[in-house]
């Protein structure tokens, strides 16, 4: 048996060599099908089916808050966490944490960084152990302020601290206040969410001197995400039944925990919020992915089939000099084997090198957000376990040829009969199957781009993102009071004004579609029950300087913009957007009326609805409260000009560093800012874009090979035709006849398809419709183009036919 599996591969890779054209078809073919696979594949399998590399993942749960029907979310409120951690009876411990930007100085230099402030237990819960020093644990703190302490990020540690092993001990400063480095955190540790690097870990008690104002006694604030692990035995349903029996104890007790409820899911991606998209996204990816590889299998058994017909006369000898049928059949399976062997490695390789790139790849240019997906030993089991069935699937395509095959009719017949035949052969089948798939995968690809089309109309973001230039930074790190940070912001101001080109300058503590957003629940007037239940909106908030409205372009409808005289000393007012004015008062005319909201304010302005928390939103409301009568050190500089963007960059870094040289700030343009809200879009769009691709890439040779086959096995009779005087297009229709009519008819079956998948597309792409005249239109243009740039050579060779040679060479 081992000398016959030599024997076979020895003569496989002699028929390889002898068919360099076919062999390179086979193994690009089957690196396209592979390769999406693998890098699929890689990214389900890091985001999704690996767990993340802590002790015991599996008891680890991250808890969703429910309020009402309306109101998901993954932040919790630090009296709550108090509540749950101290009267569960299912975990064995529960930690919180937060992220936050904090200024880092250390030897002189001053760097923004991402943090986590965590509660004492944090390191403890998720049993992690330093690479270097201790981490802070629950005996460190002793009330508000109590614990100035850190923990460094090996990466951290290793860029900004050039791996100093000396550094447990010494003091760095974070937002002016001195903190002692306690230790090192292990290689590739980040926490409990995926997207997010942090640099650094902080107690959370020192909340109020980190960001100038406390939470941890306010219920109503809810800003931090919690994760428990489960004790030994525990299940998920126990454990959300023991928490929803504390959530109706709170609820009962207190007015801010109204309709709470809990839910449990996996650490990640921010527990349902995130997580519940992502697992979709990506599963419906992988299918698209298997559908690339099942029209590569289509491709290739056509293919296939086609190379056993032209090497009829061969297998014919072989059977008439003592070669059985199974012996022919596993050579066949043998060549197809090494094919999908050496296709599946190129695909592997081109793959993990794209995982390379994705790794590297950093969306935000202000947040660390990073996707650490590799090729790992499930990825190469995948691949060869794909590898080895298509091989043995495409390598058994011939196998009725084969063994129906009658070898004195083939050696008595030749090679070059006249093949007249209309009945339908596999490789028909095989071509239309193929041409349905690609016909889906290019359908998908094109609602993809019609959806970030519509992602990207910044038209109905409400603001204008086009010629701004943003600067951000947060006074605390520069050690600025509210008072001293408002009169900072004043002067900025006045100063960005003066620079060349400028048109408009504002600020914000946040700018809509950015990730550090806010919400409040909103009071009609007059109101005296303030359960959630009883609240107008639940409305974004903004606080913003005059100027900022015509730095954003957002449009005024009616009212006026804030001044700077609407201070602390001044009646508080807001300007709300159309959604907050209709939910609230029931009327896009509400100036001069009044809501609550931290005391009794005045509407002054109404605004154009936008988008504030992600592009796919339905609009929500909104409002805008004076940065006079709210300071704030968190600041958005918005500078809108019409000179160069770079020399605006290069003119605000300067007037910054002027005017505060220790202040840390990041700087871009607002359209650069916007790229993790328009991430999933492009991500979406990209994934699609390349499936679309690769499926017409496949197309494209197999309605080539089709067409060279039918070319190939009729040249005589296209002879006998022209010399008969048959008119070029009725060759064109004999030679490729078949091919064409395939071609329509599996765009018209993947177009049916298509549009019956409305409902797997819309889980992926925003406003994803099959139905758009646009993408219908775009299918038919690109599957015939296809099939135009598939049979050009066959059909160039079809009219190169010279009758009197080929008939006299017959």
């Amino acid at each position: 048996m081992m000398n016959s599996l030599i024997s076979n591969i020895r003569y496989g890779l002699r028929q390889i060599r002898r068919s360099p054209g076919f062999a390179a078809t086979v193994i690009l073919t089957m690196a396209l099908g592979v390769g999406a696979n693998v890098i699929v594949f890689s990214v389900l399998n890091a985001l999704v089916l690996k767990p993340m590399d802590l002790p015991g993942f599996s008891q680890l749960l991250f808890l969703d808050r429910h309020a009402n029907a309306n109101d998901t979310s993954p932040s919790q409120s630090y009296p709550d966490y108090r509540d749950v951690r101290d009267k569960n009876v299912v975990f064995s411990g529960l930690a919180a944490s937060r992220v936050n930007r904090v200024g880092v100085e250390h030897d002189g230099t001053a760097t923004k960084s991402w943090m986590y402030e965590a509660s004492g237990n944090y390191f403890d819960v998720l049993g992690v152990q330093p690479v270097l020093g201790r981490f802070f644990h629950d005996a460190d703190e002793h009330g508000p302020n109590s614990s100035p302490y850190a923990v460094l990020s090996y990466d951290f540690w290793q860029t900004h601290l050039n791996g100093d092993a000396g550094i447990v001990g010494k003091v760095i400063n974070l937002n002016k206040h001195p903190y002692t480095v306690l230790g090192v955190a292990p290689k590739g540790f980040q926490g409990t969410e995926l997207f997010f690097r942090p640099d650094l870990w902080v107690p959370m008690v020192n909340e109020l001197q980190l960001e100038g104002y406390s939470y941890l006694e306010s219920r109503g604030d809810h800003g931090i995400w919690l994760v428990g692990r489960l004790k030994p035995g525990v299940t998920t349903a126990v454990a959300e039944g023991n928490l929803n029996a504390i959530a109706a104890q709170l609820r009962k007790q207190y007015t801010e925990d109204d309709g709470l409820t809990y839910s449990l899911s996996r650490p990640g991606f921010l527990g349902d919020m995130l997580g519940g998209p992502v697992r979709k996204f990506l599963f419906g990816v992988m299918l698209l992915a298997g559908l690339v590889l099942l029209a590569a299998c289509a491709n290739l058994g056509s293919l296939f089939a086609a190379r056993a017909a032209d090497r009829a006369r061969e297998m014919a000898l072989r059977m008439a000099l003592g070669s059985t049928r199974g012996h022919i059949l596993r050579q066949l399976v043998t060549e197809a084997l090494l094919l999908a062997l050496l296709g599946g490695a190129v695909g592997v390789g081109v793959g993990s090198t794209m995982l390379r790139a994705l790794s590297r790849w950093h969306p935000s240019p202000d947040f660390p957000v990073q996707l650490n997906v590799t090729a790992d030993s499930r990825t190469f089991l995948l691949a060869l376990g794909l590898a080895v069935v298509c091989g043995v699937f495409f390598g058994l395509v011939p196998a009725t040829q084969v063994w129906r095959s009658n070898a004195y009719q083939v050696i008595k017949g030749g090679q070059s009969g006249v093949a007249g035949s209309r009945r339908w052969t596999l490789r028909d089948v095989l071509l239309m199957v193929q041409i349905v798939l690609c016909s889906v995968l290019v359908t998908s690809s094109l609602v993809a781009i019609r959806g970030l089309t519509r992602s990207f109309n910044t038209s109905s973001y409400g603001f204008q993102p086009e010629g701004v230039t943003m600067a951000s930074f947060d006074l605390k790190m520069a050690g600025y009071s509210d008072q001293q940070s408002t009169q900072f912001q004043h002067r900025l101001v006045e100063a960005a004004q003066q620079i060349p080109g400028v048109t408009a300058v504002g600020f914000a503590n946040t700018t809509p579609l950015a990730l550090s957003s806010s919400d409040s629940y909103v009071f009609r007037d007059g109101t005296t029950d303030f359960h959630p239940s009883k609240m107008a909106a639940d409305a974004n908030t903004y606080d913003v300087s005059p100027g900022y409205l015509g730095a954003a372009q957002t449009r005024l409808l009616e009212g006026r913009d804030f001044t700077w005289n609407d201070d602390d000393k001044a009646p508080k007012v807001a300007i709300v957007n159309e959604t907050f004015a209709k939910k609230v008062f029931g009327t896009t005319h509400a100036i001069g009326r009044y809501f609550l909201k931290d005391g009794r304010r005045e509407v002054i302005g109404v605004v154009e609805d936008g988008k504030y928390r992600n592009i796919t939103e339905d609009p929500t409301a909104a409002m805008f409260f004076p940065t006079m009568q709210d300071p704030e050190s968190e600041t958005v500089l918005l500078v809108r000009s019409g000179a160069d963007e770079a020399q605006t960059a290069a003119a605000m870094q300067r007037l910054l560093k002027g005017m505060d040289v220790s202040l840390p700030f990041t700087m871009s343009s607002w359209s650069q800012a916007l790229g993790v809200a328009q991430f999933p879009a492009v991500a979406a769009t990209f994934a699609l874009g390349i499936m679309g691709l690769l499926a017409a890439m496949l197309a494209v040779t197999g309605i080539f090979g089709m067409a060279s086959y039918s070319v190939s096995r009729r040249l005589r009779e296209l002879g006998i035709r022209m010399a008969l005087g048959a008119q070029k297009k009725q060759i064109l229709r004999a030679a490729l006849g078949r091919p064409m009519l395939l071609l329509v008819l599996g765009s018209l079956g993947g177009l049916v398809v298509g549009g019956l998948s409305g409902k797997v597309l819309a889980s992926i792409v925003y406003q994803a419709t099959p139905r758009d005249p646009v993408v219908l239109i775009g299918v038919l243009v690109s599957m015939s183009l296809i099939g135009l740039v598939a049979a050009w050579i066959p059909a160039r060779r079809a009219l190169a036919v010279e009758p009197s040679i080929l008939l006299r060479e017959e």
